[in-house]
């Protein structure tokens, strides 16, 4: 009886550790990096990518990212966006944290709860980043940041597709055993 390729290739084999293990993390750096490459403007404009990819890594594989990982990926969002130190890693583990309890709490969700939560977090990011910045924040700054906060619960189901596209990509490379 002949084999068929695709059986062969599986036989035996599990998934890289280094790669399960870099591609969340690379993604979320990589993704902190590209919110600063952006065109000056009166306001933020664009999202903070890096905190909704963690968000999305979170949401999408609960037991990938620990619940500490969002102070040294904070960390790491501070050091390039300019943010007062601190902000981030503080703001990424309370994010974090919230995200564990709801975990715990809610198990099974949809993809339009996930959108809930996250939007509900990027929200509160987004404000507490504002006034964790040391600026005046009057209502003309919070009006100031509803396009960036429109622009970044809208850009969330793209993401988090680039996520499941990322996690796919993890997952698919593998090497072999023994």
């Amino acid at each position: 009886m002949q084999r068929r390729a695709w059986a062969t290739r599986r036989i035996n084999r599990d998934h890289s550790p280094v790669l399960a293990l870099a591609v969340p993390v690379v993604s979320i750096l990589a993704a902190s990096v590209l919110s600063t490459l952006s065109v000056a403007t009166a306001a933020p404009l664009l999202p903070p990518f890096g905190f909704v990819l963690l968000i999305a890594w979170r949401l999408q594989r609960p037991g990938l990212l620990a619940a500490w990982a969002g102070f040294p990926l904070g960390l790491f969002d501070d050091l390039v966006s300019g943010q007062p130190f601190g902000s981030a890693m503080l703001l990424w583990s309370l994010a974090m944290i919230a995200l564990e309890a709801l975990e715990t709490r809610f198990p099974w969700r949809t993809f339009v709860q996930d959108w809930l939560i996250a939007g509900a977090l990027l929200l509160s990011y987004i404000a507490a980043a504002a006034l964790l910045s040391g600026a005046s924040v009057g209502v003309p700054g919070l009006i100031a940041l509803i396009p960036q906060t429109l622009l970044t619960i809208a850009s969330y189901p793209l993401l988090a597709r680039l996520v499941a596209w990322l996690d796919r990509l993890r997952l698919s490379r593998v090497r072999r055993i023994g």
